[in-house]
Formats: structure tokens, sequence, C-alpha cells
């Protein structure tokens, strides 16, 4: 039994905890999409969230192929193109256009990808421009001002991937990207997405506590830590912002 099958018994009833943060986010996501849509994953990577490990509702709930019109996933790594649950994959630059036409796709999905976001304006136009009048765009990113955040952007480079060994030992480090947190409050959203040409629906929220190291004691500690914390200081950023029609 794991840490969090102890602290979560929960888990065993459909394998998702109470404050699964990606059940939660995709919840939402699953109420914006319909059958007739195309829909990308922007960082889709191998598809990890449908490994073998996952839960088969997860696998379901998180995945909408065969249950929309199209799938595209994009990544900067080539690994995308083995991912088993698209009907189109492209490798991307970073900073760079995106593959898609103007107006062609009615929700983009980034699940853990925009603290990787170097340019928050580039990117943000590239969105603008693909995304259909009306469409979706829904992030699940950590929120700058939550402890992860703060411990990322005040912990030193040289430390860092030693201490997230640490603290996280099942993390897999084929998923390490440089991170930049230039889009991880709702104002540095705000600004990116301009608020004349974007109604803005997200919020901060926690999810599951991560980050202890496996043992009883550290999941006591972070999940006193997230009780603590006022909502400005939770943990995950949820981005749901919609293009005016």
């Amino acid at each position: 039994m794991t840490v969090v099958d102890r602290w979560r018994p929960e888990t065993s009833a459909g394998g998702y905890t109470r404050d699964d943060e990606a059940i939660e986010f995709y919840t939402r996501v699953n109420a914006l999409v319909s059958p007739d849509m195309v829909v990308v994953d922007l960082g889709a990577g191998r598809g990890s969230r449908f490994d073998e490990g996952s839960a088969p509702f997860r696998k379901w709930f998180c995945n909408f192929h065969g249950r929309v019109k199209r799938v595209i996933g994009l990544d900067v790594d080539p690994v995308v193109m083995q991912h088993p649950h698209l009907d189109e994959a492209h490798v991307i630059v970073p900073g760079g256009p995106l593959p898609l036409g103007d107006a062609s796709v009615d929700v983009i999905i980034c699940e853990w990808v925009i603290e990787h976001v170097e340019h928050p304006k580039e990117f943000a136009r590239e969105i603008e421009r693909v995304l259909k009048p009306g469409g979706w765009f829904c992030a699940l990113t950590p929120n700058t001002y939550g402890y992860v955040g703060i411990g990322n952007n005040m912990v030193p480079d040289a430390v860092k991937d030693g201490l997230m060994r640490m603290v996280w030992p099942d993390r897999p480090t084929e998923d390490a990207f440089p991170t930049f947190y230039r889009m991880n409050t709702t104002g540095s959203i705000r600004r990116a997405f301009g608020e004349e040409r974007w109604s803005h629906h997200g919020y901060i929220s926690n999810g599951t506590p991560k980050y202890h190291g496996g043992t009883t004691l550290g999941f006591a500690l972070v999940s006193f830590l997230q009780w603590l914390m006022p909502p400005a200081l939770r943990t995950n950023l949820m981005v749901f912002s919609q293009k005016r029609p």
C-alpha cells in the first residue's frame, strides 16, 4: 500500500483521489467538448496519462480520441509521434508557429505545459490564431505562489534535480524540461490573452499532495501546508479562457 493509498483510501474506488487535479481539470474540459469538435493536445508527449499504471476510468476520462471529430497532438519532443491516442501528430519548435490553420480548432488542452513557455505573448498569439471564435484554451499548471511554484523559483538550478529526486522519487526523468513560470498566475494569463479578445474563467485550487518523498510524514506535512494556505497560495492554476466570438 502506497502513502497515497493510506491517506486517500477512496483511490481503490475508481482509481483516483478525492482531490485529483487531473480529474477536476478534465471534468470541466469534458463539459466543453462535443463530438463535432477538433481538439488539440498541446504538449501531448508520449501519452503517459494513458499508460498501464492508469486506472481504466482515468484513461477514458482524459482521452478524447474517438470521442470527438479529431484529436491533434503537438509537442517539442519527437516522442509525440509514438502517441497511441491521436488522429494526427506534429513535432513543433519552441516558440515557433503551430502547424495548424487559422480558426481551425475548437479546444486546446495544455496539461503541465505553460510553465515551460518562455515568451507568453507570442504563445498567446498563436493560440488565438488557431482557435475558432468561441473556442477554449484549457490549461492545468502550477500556481506561481503555491509551494511548488515558490520552491521552483527559489531553489538554484544546480541542486534542483537532486532535490526533485528526493521529494518525487517516481518522477520520469525524461519529462524534465526548463521552466520559466511566466504564465502561472491569473494576472499573467490575462495579460498574455488580452481581455478585449478573451474572457477568463480560471481559478486556483489544491490537488492531491505531491513532493512528499513517498513518506507518511511528508504527505502529512504537505497536506497540512495546503490546508493552511489561503486561496491565492493554493497549488494549481486552472486556466479556462474563451476566445470571444
